[in-house]
C-alpha cells in the first residue's frame, strides 16, 4: 500500500506557507508603527506614510588599499542627500585577532565628490579612510568597516563591510616602485553601437604605442557586442587587456553610464599598478607630433607633476581618403 503521509505533510506545509504569504500585508498593516501612529480623531492632523526608497544611501563599487595606512571606498550615493543634507562617514578596522600590534582602530573619514556636479539621481562618492598607523601591521587580517550616516545625527546609519584582508595578504612592497607596468589605460564606460573593426584598429595601434610594459582596462556598460568581444578576446588571453562587466550600473541613474564612478574606481583599483595611468576614449588616438621624440622623453618632462592634460585636436577628414598618390601629412 502506498504511504501518502509524506505527500500530505508536504501539501500541508505548502498551504501554511501560502497562508502566511497572503496574510503578510495584513500583519504589515498591524505592525507598521507609522500606521499605528495615525490620529483619526483630529481631521486636521496630516500624516506622511513612507513606501520604498528613492535612492540608496550608498552603493559600493569597490574598496582598495592606497598604502599602509590609507584606504579608498568608491561608490554612488543619493545626490539630493549630498546636495541638501549633511551625510558623513566613519571608518573602523576590526582585526581578526586582537593583539598589541593589531587593535580595533577608528579613523575619521572624508568624502570626495569627483563628478563636477554632473550627477543625476546618484552622485559619485570616494570615501578616504586614513588611520594613524597600519591597522593590519601583524598581517593577520581584518575588516574595514564603513559607517554611512544619513544626517548629522549619529543615531541613524548603515554599517558596511567595505573590505576584508585575509591573513598574510598584506604586502607593503606593492605600494612602491617597481610597479608591474609602465603604462596603464583606464577606459570609461563602453556603451552604444561600437564598431568592431575600429576597436581592432584602436587596440592594435595603442598596444604598439604604449609598448610591451602596458595594460588596458575596459568597462563594458552594454557596448561590447559579441563582435567587439571577439576582437578583444585575444588580447585578454595574452594578459594585455582586462574587460570588466559593469552592465549592472544601469540600475543607478548617474551621469553618462556612471563614467565618473568607473574612472575613479579604476584609478584606485590600479593606483599602484603602473608609473603612468592614461584616461581617454576609444574614439581618441594618442600620437606624438614630433617624430624625433619618444613617449618616455615627453613623460620625463612631467616627472614632477601628479597629472597633466593632453591637447585635443579633431582628426582631419581628408586623412581618411584612400588615395596613395596624395600626401596628406602635416
Amino acid at each position: 500500500m502506498l504511504d501518502t503521509r509524506p505527500l500530505v505533510a508536504t501539501l500541508l506545509a505548502f498551504t501554511l506557507v501560502m497562508l502566511i504569504w497572503n496574510l503578510q500585508p495584513y500583519y504589515d498593516t498591524i505592525l507598521n508603527p507609522s500606521k499605528l501612529s495615525i490620529n483619526i480623531t483630529d481631521p486636521n492632523k496630516r500624516t506622511f506614510l513612507t513606501y520604498g526608497n528613492a535612492a540608496s544611501l550608498f552603493v559600493q563599487m569597490g574598496a582598495y588599499r592606497g598604502g599602509p595606512t590609507t584606504f579608498a571606498v568608491v561608490g554612488l550615493a543619493s545626490k539630493p542627500l549630498h546636495v541638501f543634507g549633511r551625510p558623513w562617514y566613519k571608518c573602523q578596522w576590526i582585526p581578526n585577532t586582537n593583539t598589541n600590534s593589531s587593535k580595533d582602530l577608528k579613523a575619521k573619514a572624508y568624502k570626495i565628490l569627483p563628478d563636477w556636479g554632473y550627477g543625476r539621481v546618484y552622485t559619485v562618492v570616494v570615501v578616504n579612510c586614513t588611520f594613524a598607523v597600519n591597522p593590519n601591521l601583524d598581517n593577520k587580517g581584518g575588516k574595514l568597516i564603513l559607517y554611512a550616516y544619513y544626517s548629522e545625527s549619529p543615531k541613524r546609519y548603515e554599517k558596511i563591510t567595505a573590505l576584508e584582508e585575509a591573513p598574510g595578504s598584506y604586502n607593503q612592497t606593492k605600494f612602491s616602485p617597481p610597479y608591474p607596468y609602465e603604462y596603464l589605460y583606464c577606459g570609461s564606460s563602453l556603451y552604444g553601437n561600437l564598431s568592431a573593426s575600429r576597436m581592432r584598429e584602436w587596440m592594435a595601434y595603442h598596444a604598439w604605442f604604449f609598448g610591451p610594459s602596458s595594460h588596458f582596462v575596459f568597462h563594458d556598460a552594454g557596448g561590447v557586442s559579441s563582435e567587439v568581444r571577439a576582437v578583444l578576446e585575444p588580447w585578454v588571453q595574452t594578459g594585455k587587456v582586462t574587460l570588466q562587466d559593469i552592465r549592472d550600473q544601469s540600475e543607478f541613474d548617474g551621469y553618462y553610464y556612471n563614467q565618473f564612478l568607473v574612472v575613479n574606481d579604476c584609478l584606485h583599483r590600479y593606483r599602484h599598478a603602473a608609473n603612468w595611468t592614461f584616461y581617454f576614449d576609444v574614439d581618441e588616438y594618442i600620437y606624438l607630433p614630433d617624430a624625433n621624440t619618444t613617449l618616455e622623453s615627453v613623460l620625463r618632462d612631467f616627472s614632477n607633476n601628479t597629472q597633466f592634460t593632453i591637447e585635443q585636436n579633431a582628426m582631419s577628414s581628408i586623412l581618411c581618403l584612400n588615395d596613395s598618390s596624395q600626401n596628406y601629412s602635416r
